[in-house]
């Protein structure tokens, strides 16, 4: 049977960033000839030309089909890169595959003096870097990592027309490809032995188990329970999508509609489930499962098993003769779900099966990952809601898809996106899977902070952890890792350039820190926030700037970049402000402070504010050594506050105090620990409250003035442990630095 692979044009086109490298998990296909220099001895020139030019042939259009670029070839050998410019999930897998289509090609196609060529295949996953502008057919030097040289060497363990896999392939394309493991061999330089599985074939599509409770959802269960109803109840169709990221529980939250919602104001309800496989055989394969759904096909049926279920489920529908000749054409699409004239014709009677079956009672079909499907399906669907619209039928669609695909859904259709879940829903949901995989339960204020509200992400976690990961580590899953960085692959040049700059900054992310990063024109990423925020991939900060949506992104924008250019970003936003504003309503009181509006509180991290030795431990020196009317010594020390962080309350001012440029709030907070501390400016505090920061030029020196400045509050650091922070009452007064404006 020839596969067939289809590229979905509505998937989202990846204009590059103009970055020349980056770092990226690949997946290496390595493929050989057994016994290629016996053969080439005993061949003429002309014949050994034939058969290589034959042998490339089969070899270049599998791989290219499968969406695979060839790096090189080596000799009689060819190496492709899954992965290395555009990743959708799924690169272990179309490298399997294509590792196991080109096998099967080479045994059909007939060889020069009917020779029968044996290839050996080694596919490898990896850390790799890349060069984008290299990445093309051919490209020689494209990447360069490890995981090419175990590609390599893996070929060498396969046997002749087989198809071998490193452990973290294998991990990839679990559930999705039969494998078989073998016993660990020995490589030079690497102790212990290396396991390696050969893969066998692809695994038959099937339901994907949820046996756990569903913690949250409420609203978007009733939302969707509420217009699936009005659908049935007042036979007006309705198309309803559901959205949400990889990992956001949408399959999770089909299964719970399809075992919850069975009658509707007494009404009996059908319901006719397809899952769209990656890369399906066939392009109607999304039809055939609707069609084993409704009559109930297992996929261990035979042919005459089959037919009878055909016959049963259409007998009510149909009249006799028309089920004689309805049958045979739906037994040919159930074989061949491919798009050829007698599968379409198949598929129209499915669909007239459809709109048969909910004139006779309500109906809802339902799709999952519809993305992945081919655009054949989506006209199926499309032609079945236009029809039953216009006969008036009870029936209801709900496809479930990422936020990223993008299908002209009709005018009634209804989207639901599902946002990530609540703290306390994340926190019962890790409880459950950490009890059941007998994991200690205290991880769960360690995993809480990384799964960002993803289901998906909790569960990875505490996967890896059966799996032996290190509980102080909590390294990113794989599983997690692969879904990211597809969602990051969908975005445009300036968005996806916005978000790996984003990733190497610490904390709240503003337009200002993420345009020096880049070393654009100020304003210029506000657009790209504002469309990353659309996406649900960045959050609105109720303050001022943006936060990851979920952890995981940030981790893996910033480690796509190579190690200079995540250098480069940090060192230009060191310049941008690191003291964050929030609003003077964060008064305990709740009123106003010297009987004006509050202003903006200035944060200041312990963690940057240690880190920054040098020009700043002169100014907090000099501060902590001078108190009331010039005063030194512990006397000058107020008492300290026990907590780590602290905020200090200006005095009023004297009669004759500007009140327009009062005095700000200082409170110093614990790092969050995200990031490591970067080298940040020098800060000279002003009479006013305000700083001004040192872009670039040598410190200037620190110059007290006389301590006449009444109602003034400092922070001082002298004989305090670490983490505690002593306000003085009168505190000396710093001028600007030499040449540089104040600023608040």
């Amino acid at each position: 049977m020839t596969t067939s692979i289809n590229v979905d044009t509505q998937r989202t086109v990846t204009p590059l960033w103009p970055v020349p490298q980056e770092r990226r998990v690949v997946t290496v296909l390595f493929a050989d000839i057994v016994g290629s220099t016996a053969l080439v001895d005993r061949l003429d020139p002309e014949d050994v030309r034939a058969l290589q030019r034959a042998y490339f042939d089969t070899v270049a259009g599998v791989l290219h089909r499968w969406h695979g670029v060839v790096e090189k070839y080596i000799g009689d050998a060819v190496m492709a890169l899954f992965g290395a410019r555009h990743s959708d999930g799924f690169d272990a897998y179309r490298a399997v595959r294509a590792g196991l289509e080109i096998q099967a090609a080479l045994d059909r196609r007939p060889m020069v003096d009917g020779i029968r060529l044996r290839v050996r295949v080694g596919v490898a996953t990896g850390e790799v870097v890349v060069d984008l502008g290299d990445v093309v057919t051919g490209g020689h030097g494209v990447a360069s990592g490890a995981v090419i040289t175990s590609a390599a060497r893996l070929q060498e363990y396969a046997a002749p027309g087989a198809v071998a896999l490193c452990a973290a392939t294998a991990r990839a394309t679990a559930g999705l490809i039969t494998q078989r493991q073998l016993t660990p061999v020995p490589v030079d330089g690497r102790v212990p032995p290396v396991p390696v599985w050969h893969a066998v074939g692809p695994v038959r599509p099937g339901a994907d188990r949820h046996d756990g409770p569903l913690i949250g959802r409420r609203r978007e269960l009733a939302t969707i329970r509420d217009q699936l109803g009005a659908a049935i109840r007042n036979r007006t169709p309705r198309w309803i999508s559901l959205v949400g990221p990889t990992g956001s529980g949408r399959s999770r939250l089909l299964h719970e509609l399809t075992r919850g919602l069975t009658t509707v104001d007494g009404l009996p309800v059908r319901w006719c489930v397809a899952t769209c496989q990656p890369y399906p055989d066939q392009v109607l394969a999304p039809v055939a499962h609707l069609l084993r759904s409704l009559a109930g096909i297992r996929h261990s049926d035979g042919p005459a098993a089959a037919h009878d279920r055909l016959v049963a489920a259409l007998t009510p529908l149909f009249p006799p003769t028309r089920v004689a000749a309805a049958v045979p054409a739906l037994e040919r699409m159930l074989t061949t779900p491919d798009g050829s004239a007698a599968a379409l014709a198949g598929a129209a009677i499915c669909r007239e099966v459809l709109l048969r079956l909910a004139a006779h009672r309500p109906l809802i079909v339902a799709v999952d990952d519809l993305d992945r499907a081919a655009p054949v399906v989506s006209r199926f669907l499309h032609t079945l809601f236009g029809a039953a619209t216009e006969r008036g039928l009870p029936l209801a669609l709900l496809t479930v898809h990422q936020p990223q695909w993008a299908d002209s859904r009709p005018g009634p259709a209804r989207q639901l996106t599902i946002g990530p879940l609540a703290t306390v829903q994340s926190g019962r949901l890790l409880r459950h899977l950490l009890t059941r995989a007998g994991q200690p339960v205290a991880l769960v204020d360690r995993l809480l902070p990384l799964v960002g509200g993803r289901p998906g992400h909790a569960a990875a976690y505490v996967t890896s952890l059966v799996d032996g990961a290190d509980p102080g580590a909590l390294p990113l899953p794989e599983a997690v890792r692969r879904a990211v960085g597809a969602e990051l692959d969908h975005l445009d040049g300036e968005r996806r350039a916005v978000l790996m700059a984003a990733g190497t900054l610490g904390g709240l992310i503003s337009g200002a820190a993420v345009d020096r990063a880049l070393g654009w024109t100020p304003g210029r990423s506000a657009p790209a926030l504002r469309g990353l925020v659309a996406a649900g991939l960045l959050l609105p900060h109720h303050v001022d700037g943006y936060a990851f949506a979920a952890p995981a992104l940030r981790q893996v924008a910033a480690e796509r970049l190579p190690r200079a250019l995540r250098a480069v970003f940090q060192r230009r936003a060191a310049g941008v402000s690191h003291l964050d504003s929030v609003r003077r309503n964060d008064n305990p009181r709740g009123g106003a402070v010297n009987g004006s509006a509050a202003r903006s509180a200035e944060i200041v991290r312990l963690d940057t504010v240690g880190a920054r030795t040098g020009r700043l431990d002169a100014v907090f020196a000099a501060l902590a050594s001078a108190g009331p009317g010039g005063v030194t010594g512990p006397t000058a020390l107020g008492r300290a506050n026990p907590t780590p962080t602290m905020a200090t309350r200006p005095a009023a001012p004297g009669p004759g105090a500007d009140r327009t440029a009062g005095p700000r709030r200082l409170r110093a907070v614990a790092s969050a620990g995200d990031v490591p501390p970067t080298p940040a400016p020098a800060v000279s505090v002003t009479p006013g409250g305000s700083s001004s920061r040192d872009v670039g030029r040598p410190a200037a020196p620190v110059r007290p003035t006389p301590a006449s400045s009444a109602g003034h509050l400092t922070l001082a650091d002298a004989g305090t442990p670490p983490g505690v922070v002593r306000a003085l009452p009168r505190p000396p007064l710093i001028r600007p630095l030499d040449g540089l404006p104040a600023s608040a």
